[in-house]
């Protein structure tokens, strides 16, 4: 299963310079959490797309390996979003989950039911 997640947002509501995905959650970035939630679940990479701040949230997870990031830039949309996901997919793997860096509270079984219903 190919696992993208929507990380580009500015975040404008949150009032702060920390790109949204990087607000602190329980002494995390919120992308941490979401993370945590998608590990395992594909054999390739997940996708992170990244826009607003990309280089803030490149450099916080370039460590990781089994992160990619797509750069969405100009930012036109989800939809755009996703799209511009699309040449790091595995075009091999019929199966996408999509979610968003900044929904902290996704739980691996939650994703497992999912994955059960394709």
């Amino acid at each position: 299963m190919n696992i993208v997640i929507l990380a580009a947002g500015m975040g404008k509501r949150m009032h702060s310079r920390l790109p949204k995905v990087l607000q602190p959650l329980a002494g995390r970035p919120m992308l941490d959490h979401v993370l945590d939630a998608t590990a395992g679940f594909g054999n390739s990479p997940r996708v992170v797309v990244v826009g607003h701040c990309a280089d803030v949230v490149r450099a916080r997870y370039a460590d990781r390996s089994d992160l990619v990031f797509a750069l969405q830039m100009p930012q036109l949309g989800t939809g755009h979003a996703l799209k511009t996901a699309c040449p790091a997919l595995n075009a091999a793997d019929p199966h996408t989950f999509v979610c968003l860096g900044d929904v902290p509270l996704l739980s691996k079984k939650t994703i497992a039911a999912m994955r059960e219903e394709c």
